[in-house]
C-alpha cells in the first residue's frame, strides 16, 4: 500500500469523520456506547462460554500499526491505538445476545470470535517477511511492511473500511477500530470534541480545545 494511496484513503476518512462529528455536535449527546460483546441479559441467563484464548504478539501488532495507522499520531499515538485494539478484542464476548434495537423484536447475537483468524494473519505476515525478506516483519522498514501488506491484502474485497468485527484481515480491523474511535474524530477536526461523551450543560457553548502532540 503506497504512501499516495494511504494519503488518499486517509483524506477520504477524515472528510467522512468530519461530517459525522458535525452531525453529532448538532444533535447533542450521542447514543450511549456499549462495550463490544456486552449483552442485555444477566450473566445467569447465559450458558457458560468456553474459555477463550486472548492476546496478540504486541511487537508484531505494533509494527503493523506503524504501517497502517496515520503517521500524524506519532509513535506514542499509534502504540496507544494498538493497546486499545488489544483491550477491545480481548474483551469481546463472542455470540453474546445483542441489545434490542428499534424496529425489530427478534433475538440477535454478535458474531463469532474473529481474533483467532487475526492472530493467524499476523503470524502469516511475519512468516511472509522471513521468507521473502529474510527478516522478521517487525524489523522491516515501514515501506517494506506496506509492500508485504499489499501482497497480503491482494484479493480482499471492499473499497472502504468495514466494521471492525467483520474485518476480513487484522490490518483492516486495526484501522477500522481506530477510525471509529473518538481519537479519530478529534484528529479529523483538529480539536478535542470527545465524540461519544456528553458535555455538562455549563460547557455546552465552550469551544473544544485544540489537540496537541501530533506530527505535522
Amino acid at each position: 500500500m503506497s504512501d499516495q494511496n494511504s494519503s488518499a484513503d486517509r483524506r477520504s476518512f477524515l472528510k467522512v469523520a468530519g461530517a459525522l462529528a458535525a452531525t453529532a455536535a448538532v444533535s447533542g449527546c450521542t447514543l450511549e456506547t456499549r462495550v463490544p460483546g456486552s449483552a442485555s441479559g444477566s450473566a445467569s441467563d447465559r450458558s457458560p462460554a468456553p474459555e477463550r484464548v486472548t492476546g496478540f504478539d504486541q511487537g508484531l501488532l505494533a509494527a503493523l500499526g506503524g504501517a497502517v495507522l496515520p503517521a500524524e499520531l506519532g509513535a506514542q499515538g499509534q502504540q496507544a491505538a494498538v493497546r486499545k485494539f488489544i483491550a477491545w478484542a480481548d474483551g469481546y464476548d463472542p455470540v453474546a445476545e445483542e441489545m434490542h434495537g428499534y424496529g425489530y423484536s427478534d433475538v440477535r447475537y454478535l458474531p463469532a470470535d474473529p481474533s483467532p483468524a487475526w492472530r493467524a494473519q499476523l503470524g502469516a505476515l511475519d512468516l511472509l517477511a522471513r521468507r521473502s525478506r529474510q527478516q522478521p516483519f517487525s524489523q522491516l522498514p515501514v515501506d517494506a511492511r506496506r509492500e508485504l501488506l499489499t501482497i497480503a491484502l491482494n484479493g480482499v474485497p471492499g473499497d472502504r473500511l468495514p466494521d471492525p468485527l467483520s474485518a476480513p484481515h487484522i490490518a483492516l480491523a486495526l484501522m477500522s477500530h481506530w477510525a471509529s474511535s473518538g481519537d479519530a474524530w478529534d484528529l479529523a477536526l483538529g480539536a478535542k470534541v470527545q465524540a461519544g461523551n456528553c458535555r455538562v450543560l455549563g460547557d455546552a457553548n465552550a469551544k473544544p480545545l485544540p489537540i496537541t502532540g501530533l506530527r505535522a
